[in-house]
C-alpha cells in the first residue's frame, strides 16, 4: 500500500525520503522501510505542548534547545520523529538532527501505537547513544524516566499522578503528570 501511495517500490533511502517533505501525516525511516503515522490525537498534542512548555525554559537555561516532530538521524537509513527532543545547539537549516546532538528525547505513547514507543524507539534511541528517554503514557498520566546504560535503557523513574518528576539531567524541570494530561 505504502509504494502505491507514495510512488516508489523497494527500499527507500535518506535521499528518497526526504523527498517527501511536505507530506500530510508522519512518516518515518527505519531502514529502508517507511512508517506512516496520521496526526496525533487532540490529546496527544495537548500532552507533548504542556511538556514541551514545562521543558523550553529549562533547556534554554542549560544552553540546549526544545524541539518538536523534528527527524533525528539515528544512523543512516533509520529516522524517527520523536515527539520533543531536547538538543545541544544546532543549525536549524539542517533537514535533520543528528542523535549524538540530542541530550533528551520524548515521546507521548500513544494506546495505539505503544509498542513502538516503548520497545522499538526505546532500543533504537539507546542504541543510538540518546542518554535519557522519557516516556508519557497518556491513558494512565505516568512518567517514565529512563537513562542508557550501554546500548540499552534502564527505568530510573516512575512518576504517577499527584507525584512529581524532578529532572536534573540534561536539563534542571519539575513535571506534574496532572499538569501534562488533560
Amino acid at each position: 500500500m505504502t509504494a502505491t501511495v507514495l510512488g516508489q517500490d523497494g527500499p527507500w533511502t535518506e535521499d528518497d525520503y526526504l523527498a517527501l517533505a511536505g507530506r500530510r501525516g508522519r512518516v518515518e525511516l527505519f531502514d529502508g522501510s517507511l512508517h506512516v503515522s496520521p496526526a496525533p490525537t487532540p490529546r496527544h498534542q495537548r500532552i507533548q505542548r504542556n511538556l514541551g512548555n514545562l521543558l523550553e525554559a529549562a533547556a534554554r537555561r542549560a544552553g540546549l534547545e526544545l524541539l518538536e516532530t523534528v527527524n533525528v538521524r539515528l544512523r543512516p537509513g533509520r529516522i524517527p520523529i520523536p515527539d520533543l527532543v531536547v538538543t545541544a545547539p544546532i543549525d536549524f537549516d539542517e533537514p535533520m538532527i543528528e542523535a549524538r546532538d540530542v541530550r533528551l528525547v520524548c515521546e507521548v505513547v500513544a494506546p495505539r501505537n505503544a509498542a513502538t514507543d516503548m520497545v522499538l524507539r526505546t532500543h533504537y534511541y539507546a542504541a543510538a547513544g540518546i542518554e535519557w528517554y522519557l516516556l508519557v503514557e497518556q491513558e494512565t498520566g505516568t512518567l517514565r524516566l529512563y537513562r542508557r546504560q550501554g546500548r540499552h535503557y534502564r527505568e530510573v523513574s516512575v512518576t504517577k499522578p499527584a507525584d512529581v518528576l524532578e529532572l536534573t539531567d540534561p536539563v534542571r524541570a519539575t513535571i506534574r503528570p496532572e499538569d501534562l494530561v488533560p
